[in-house]
């Protein structure tokens, strides 16, 4: 993220306290990230900041859908990101990373920049697995081409005879 990222919070004037921030998430952020699997996506991204005298305790909030290749098919499917995270920032020497979800920065800094910590969120609250979601009949949404040759894939390996060896030995195994 630049210098002029949208997703940074200027925390130096703010008095002790809670404040908070909103950030829309959109095509453009993620088009800035380097080998992202991520392609297209809104989430609102909702922050709610306790302001401490050497400490900030930042709470999010994720609510959005996001586009990535399908595992099964490889087209685009929209999945839902949903949840919430927590990251606590402490002002000390340096830049570094006490554990994962708290952070130093030097005691200089005045800005803390949020969009890193977004993108890692929005990763971690994706579903393992992303594909079509199927219709009312059971049937998958994904490219019919592709799972007409998916199926066609599995009847050639199911017929090849160096699998049926194989099985034949493991089922002489099971008895």
């Amino acid at each position: 993220m630049s210098r002029t990222d949208p997703y940074q919070i200027a925390f130096t004037g703010l008095a002790p306290g809670t404040h908070e921030f909103d950030f829309q998430v959109g095509d453009a952020f993620f088009e800035q990230v380097e080998d992202t699997e991520i392609l297209a996506g809104t989430v609102a991204v909702s922050v709610i900041m306790a302001r401490e005298e050497r400490m900030l305790d930042l709470h999010f909030t994720l609510d959005g859908k996001v586009t990535v290749s399908c595992d099964r098919c490889n087209e685009p499917v929209e999945v839902e990101v949903t949840g919430k995270e927590r990251l606590i920032i402490k002002l000390g020497d340096r830049y570094f990373e006490e554990s994962e979800d708290v952070q130093v920065i030097p005691d200089t800094a005045h800005m803390v920049a949020l969009g890193p910590f977004i993108y890692e969120y929005i990763h971690l609250l994706m579903p393992v697995r992303r594909v079509h979601p199927e219709d009312e009949q059971g049937n998958s949404q994904c490219n019919p081409e592709v799972i007409k040759k998916l199926k066609e894939l599995a009847e050639r390996h199911m017929q090849e005879p160096r699998w049926e060896v194989l099985n034949q030995l493991k089922k002489k195994d099971n008895q």
